[in-house]
């Protein structure tokens, strides 16, 4: 889990090292350090070596990632957050660089007039930075570079307003979301790049409970240089409804003639989906007892759905929160050293982070298993799907297997 308190995230620039700022921390480093950083990578440029990692003798990480040879991020991880691998910062430096550009756009990045200023500015992305920073529990798409999504009893019924709302709002890219989670989208807005989807998930839930609001908003892959209006609406406290339009409608207007009219005969339904809360999914789908918590990746959409369930505490069972967390490190182990993905599957070569054993083979491994002493892990990867399970240390290892199985038939079933 990467933790602003114990990671510490720095911005330079590229070349000339000029510190635009530093978060994650309540103290500011002392600039020595801050030279240090920059200089032992600039020294490697000059000796055409790419310092892309390195790790302390105390355990503690630091990375470096330039970008687009304007912007440097450095991520540096203290030596009381073993946790934190390199998996997670590289992941956290490609966030942080695009919530930079979702809120700047890439030509006030890439085209430094004025450093200054660019530091003023970027005081806008703050908030947003320090979103991912404390990201935690029930959200985990910013590890997984897939959407959260949850599962509501009544989706028909959701999206049809949803659309409806849209097209009234002039728009084709509405997202109707639930405590942070995807619950309908449009098709427009499914097709925004998965990283994208998840940007805006974290802004919208780092606005707070403000009525509603617009937002210029620049897609870092879809529209990089021409921003974008993200209208947002809460419709009860932890459900809200945005569409991303042009310059019609007004906020004002979408406000008082739009969600009123097609938000109101749905205040049940959305009740229900509150209620749904770490569950995320409909009371109709039936899991197994011996389920603490799971993680299901559809991996042609890039949609997740995760769930603990509360209700469920067997004798030396992980609490709710701890459970998060182990679902969350579970799929960062996995995902490093067996159902390894395309961006990470070069790196790997590189690095040689796998297993000894795999080295050599050219099969995707399917299946893997770890036991710890909190509880027992299995993962599932198929073509469409990659399933993460959390169990009780009683339950026997060879009953991982089928119960996995049967967990997989059972959420795909609902059409996920």
């Amino acid at each position: 889990m990467v933790h602003g308190g114990s990671v510490q995230l720095l911005c330079l620039t590229a070349d000339s090292g000029v510190p635009l700022f530093c978060r994650g921390t309540a103290r500011q480093l002392p600039f020595s350090v801050i030279g240090s950083l920059n200089g032992v990578h600039m020294f490697g440029s000059g000796q055409d070596v790419l310092l892309s990692s390195c790790e302390t003798e105390r355990g503690g990480r630091v990375v470096w990632r330039v970008f687009h040879d304007s912007v440097m991020l450095i991520a540096v991880s203290g030596q009381d957050t073993e946790a934190v691998c390199e998996f997670q910062l590289r992941r956290l430096l490609d966030n942080i660089w695009n919530c930079m550009v979702l809120i700047l756009g890439i030509d006030e990045l890439v085209n430094v007039r004025n450093v200054e200023r660019l530091k003023r500015d970027l005081r806008l992305c703050y908030q947003l930075i320090d979103g991912f920073l404390e990201a935690s529990g029930e959200w985990m798409g910013d590890v997984t570079h897939c959407v959260d999504c949850l599962l509501p009893p009544q989706l028909v019924l959701l999206q049809e307003a949803l659309d409806a709302f849209s097209h009234a709002a002039e728009s084709e890219f509405g997202c109707l979301l639930v405590h942070g989670k995807v619950v309908a989208a449009t098709e427009k807005w499914w097709r925004l790049a998965p990283q994208e989807v998840v940007l805006l998930t974290v802004l919208l839930r780092s606005l707070g409970g403000t009525a509603c609001c617009d937002q210029p908003v620049f897609l870092p892959q879809g529209s990089p240089t021409v921003p974008h209006r993200l209208l947002r609406f809460q419709l009860l406290p932890g459900a809200d409804v945005c569409v991303l339009c042009g310059p019609s409608p007004s906020l004002q207007r979408a406000e008082i003639e739009l969600v009123g009219r097609f938000w109101r005969p749905l205040m049940e339904i959305l009740w229900t989906c509150l209620a749904l809360k770490d569950h995320c999914l409909p009371g109709s789908v039936t899991l197994h007892k011996d389920v603490l918590g799971l993680l299901l990746i559809n991996r042609e959409s890039s949609r997740a759905i995760s769930s603990v369930r509360s209700a469920v505490n067997p004798p030396g069972a992980p609490s709710v929160a701890r459970r998060w967390e182990l679902l969350r490190l579970f799929f960062i182990f996995t995902v490093k050293r067996y159902f390894v993905q395309d961006e990470v599957a070069q790196r790997q070569k590189r690095e040689s982070l796998q297993e000894e054993f795999a080295l050599g083979f050219s099969h995707q491994p399917i299946q893997c298993y770890m036991v710890t002493e909190e509880c027992k892990c299995f993962g599932l990867q198929t073509p469409h799907y990659q399933l993460y399970l959390l169990m009780p240390f009683s339950v026997p290892t060879f009953a991982l297997r089928p119960l996995a199985a049967r967990t997989l038939s059972t959420l795909t079933a609902t059409g996920f």
